[in-house]
């Protein structure tokens, strides 16, 4: 009884600690890894009370994939359809920041495993965590550093497009052989949890965007996906027709976007301020799987969690050195390289969350990601800092491409 009250104690300590930092300008941006971190506590102290609500399953696999949509969703409001069009302007700098993120970060997190030796499904947890494209936090560390915010949006755009092939490719070849590796079934889940969602967050743009006959293939989009879900749910042979073919059910999802895109965009121009509460809720779902998976995972996390972190410091700071180091030695300009080093070591979370949800297995696959992604968010923050301080000849430049050619 009086060890769960000093877990208590010190887990309302930290809660202080941190509702205290938002109320410094220059200590909110360690707020949110601050929050994950007493998500982690909490799942560590008091499991038994994180999995079960009741008749409610917390790791059940709708739930997951819901709430991973929900967050990705909350992510795509923040892009913009014109983050794509620097990929023309900037694409010598896009492919060499494309091949580092998908080289530098998977084959280290292979060679991580061999060197740790973690169990089968945490060793596939590292790699797939290092297989997953980049996410916004990138974004925002690039800003903070004055390093080229234009190609580091435009590298998570193009990331995240390229994900679907790339993280179940890498994921059959070194992690075949740890765990059973459905390479078709993820690059379903990854369009189904990634591009379907932030195809919706899109939506209000397009419209906006769209001539006369755009805006009509729009309309046609979103009551296709309502006769197209209605009869999902109406009649039960459509509906097990949906889920035995995938063509179908990737263009139902397809259809679902249209109309939860087409929702989306009716109510904020009702409730214009919900667009601005749209990352919170992507940083509760965040915190939501930090907190499942670390109480699904306590048993390991107590065992092996100082080796883990040692693999997530390791693991990101490769990231980060061979990323600028790739940028340099391509002679990109010390802002592009900045922007590379953070995209390729800064890996998205929330999608290997999701997918290690999807396979089941959110407390073994799924620790890794429960690790990293708070430790990316500590060291993302310093690396801006100490980068802020010191000279970018081209800072947050929109074309990094004036080096290569000099």
């Amino acid at each position: 009884m009086t060890t769960l009250i000093l877990k208590g104690i010190f887990l309302a300590g930290l809660f202080v600690i941190t509702i205290a930092l938002g109320r410094k300008q220059y200590l909110k941006g360690l707020q949110f890894t601050c929050w994950i971190l007493c998500g982690i506590t909490a799942g560590l102290c008091f499991p038994e009370y994180l999995l079960q609500w009741g008749p409610i399953n917390l790791r059940d696999k709708a739930l997951l994939l819901f709430i991973v949509q929900a967050v990705m969703f909350g992510m795509g409001t923040q892009l913009r359809l014109g983050d794509f069009a620097g990929l023309k302007r900037m694409r010598f700098a896009v492919a060499i920041g494309m091949l580092g993120q998908f080289t530098i970060m998977p084959l280290m997190g292979f060679a991580l495993t061999h060197l740790f030796q973690f169990e089968p499904e945490i060793a596939a947890g590292l790699i797939l965590m290092g297989s997953c494209s980049s996410g916004l936090a990138s974004n925002v560390m690039a800003y903070l550093a004055g390093a080229n915010l234009a190609l580091s949006i435009t590298m998570t755009a193009c990331a995240t497009l390229l994900a679907p092939i790339m993280t179940p490719l890498w994921m059959k070849l070194l992690a075949g052989e740890l765990i059973t590796v459905d390479a078709w079934g993820m690059m379903q889940q990854i369009i189904s949890i990634v591009l379907i969602p932030i195809s919706a967050a899109l939506w209000p743009e397009a419209w906006k965007n769209a001539g006369k006959s755009g805006k009509y293939l729009l309309r046609l989009g979103a009551s296709s996906g309502f006769i197209w879900h209605l009869a999902s749910v109406c009649l039960p042979a459509w509906h097990s027709l949906i889920l035995e073919h995938w063509g179908i059910k990737i263009l139902g999802s397809l259809l679902g976007a249209c109309l939860m895109g087409s929702i989306y965009h009716l109510t904020i121009r009702e409730l214009p301020t919900l667009k601005e509460w749209m990352p919170t809720i992507s940083m509760f779902g965040i915190l939501y799987f930090t907190v499942v998976t670390t109480a699904a995972g306590q048993k390991q996390l107590l065992q092996i969690g100082h080796w883990l972190l040692l693999a997530a410091i390791l693991h990101n700071l490769a990231g980060y050195v061979f990323g600028y180091g790739l940028g340099r030695a391509c002679r990109l300009d010390e802002a592009s390289s900045r922007a590379i080093a953070f995209e390729v070591a800064m890996q998205n979370g929330g999608m290997a969350s999701g997918l290690a949800g999807g396979m089941g297995k959110l407390a073994t696959v799924g620790l890794a990601a429960a690790i990293f992604s708070p430790w990316m968010n500590i060291s993302g923050s310093i690396l801006a800092y100490f980068w802020s301080h010191s000279a970018s000849p081209h800072k947050n430049t929109m074309d990094p491409c004036d080096d290569v050619l000099s």
